[in-house]
């Protein structure tokens, strides 16, 4: 299993095209990766702070996720709301 979690700023006069791309992200991953195990967006506490939660079954899944047409579509424009850099955190199991 892979699992991590992305922590990312995004511009404040972006928030409503970044929600509208995460929302249409996680309605294709949950109808179409059966091998996605989590795939959910989070507002943080912190101000424009999101986040999003993703574990596979396989390394393997995860690069066909990134693999998509839709991932391919969709994540130019979730990546234009950015303000800088995402960090993922790795997540192993107890």
């Amino acid at each position: 299993m892979m699992s991590f979690i992305s922590r990312m700023t995004i511009k404040p006069e972006m928030e409503e095209q970044f929600i509208a791309c995460c929302k249409k992200l996680e309605e294709h991953v949950h109808a179409n990766e059966p091998d996605t195990l989590i795939y959910q967006f989070y507002r943080l506490r912190e101000p424009n702070q999101f986040a999003v939660v993703e574990s596979f079954t396989t390394e393997e899944a995860e690069e066909a996720h990134q693999n998509t047409d839709y991932f391919k579509a969709v994540v130019p424009d979730l990546v234009e709301c950015l303000d800088g850099e995402y960090v993922r955190e790795y997540l192993d199991d107890l």
